[in-house]
């Protein structure tokens, strides 16, 4: 297959990853804008590369007219998670899509791979609208703690380097570190309700601080200058060793002189 060939097959993919990367990121600001804790960390995609994907075609003895019915990772999404118990919380959310078709699920967290790896994938079928009409993609969706990604993403390299031949000595110290991993995701989950509740509270001190900033931005522009340098001090000492309620106080403050200013 020749470049411009190469460009036109993957161009439906590359839409896939996009529109899908857009879909996720949706989602977890969906849950950020009702102030309820998103499952969804963080969200990547990728399209194979072409060496990868001749690579895989060989490997596995695929002829080239069976890639888009047989490789399932040419596009690929990557979901990363706090913690473990917010994988199939996202399987759930995945599951309930009408947009997409599942294929199938593979769940190598409660059925690790012997060399450790640990990942939740969905193979799906995605409609891409192209201009030549509707394309179904298939593509993979892996949902992992961000441990697990750490860990997935150094096999992958190591993997790279030895030419998937990594050293006994290796391998055991890689199976070593991804059980070292899982038991730290472990570990954060046990103790993740406080993990939530701190970054609750940051999200609301940050939102705050916003809210006084504005407010600042507003009292200097009404020529209230001795205020602002009075309320900035007060507000870099509050961002320090200040409480939400404190912040609020400052707020309210510096909110009652606009309406003063404004009667002028």
């Amino acid at each position: 297959m020749a470049i411009k060939q190469w460009r036109t097959f993957l161009m439906p993919y590359q839409q896939a990853v996009e529109e899908l990367k857009i879909k996720f990121k949706s989602i977890r600001r969906e849950f950020k804008f009702k102030n309820e804790y998103s499952p969804i960390e963080f969200v990547t995609g990728r399209v194979k590369e072409v060496a990868s994907i001749l690579e895989k075609v060989k490997k596995f003895n695929i002829s080239m007219d069976r890639i888009e019915f047989e490789l399932e990772d040419i596009a690929g999404i990557r979901i990363m998670c706090q913690f473990v118990d917010d994988i199939m919380k996202v399987v759930n959310i995945i599951r309930k899509r009408k947009d997409l078709t599942i294929l199938y699920e593979k769940d190598y967290i409660t059925n690790v791979k012997e060399s450790g790896y640990r990942s939740y994938h969905i193979i799906i079928k995605y409609p891409v609208n192209l201009s030549i009409g509707c394309k179904e993609i298939i593509s993979e969706i892996q949902i992992r703690t961000l441990g697990m990604n750490f860990w997935a993403t150094a096999e992958h390299s190591l993997n790279y380097k030895y030419k998937q031949h990594i050293p006994g000595n290796l391998k055991t110290k890689l199976k070593q570190a991804a059980d070292t991993v899982y038991k730290l995701d472990e570990l954060m989950t046990q103790i993740k309700d406080e993990i939530r509740d701190a970054q609750r509270l940051f999200d609301v001190k940050s939102h705050i601080v916003s809210n006084i900033t504005d407010a600042l931005t507003s009292l200097i522009s009404l020529g209230g200058i001795k205020e602002f340098t009075n309320y900035q001090i007060q507000l870099t000492t509050l961002i320090e060793i200040g409480d939400i309620n404190q912040l609020n106080s400052l707020l309210l403050k510096i909110q009652r002189d606009i309406d003063k200013y404004k009667k002028f």
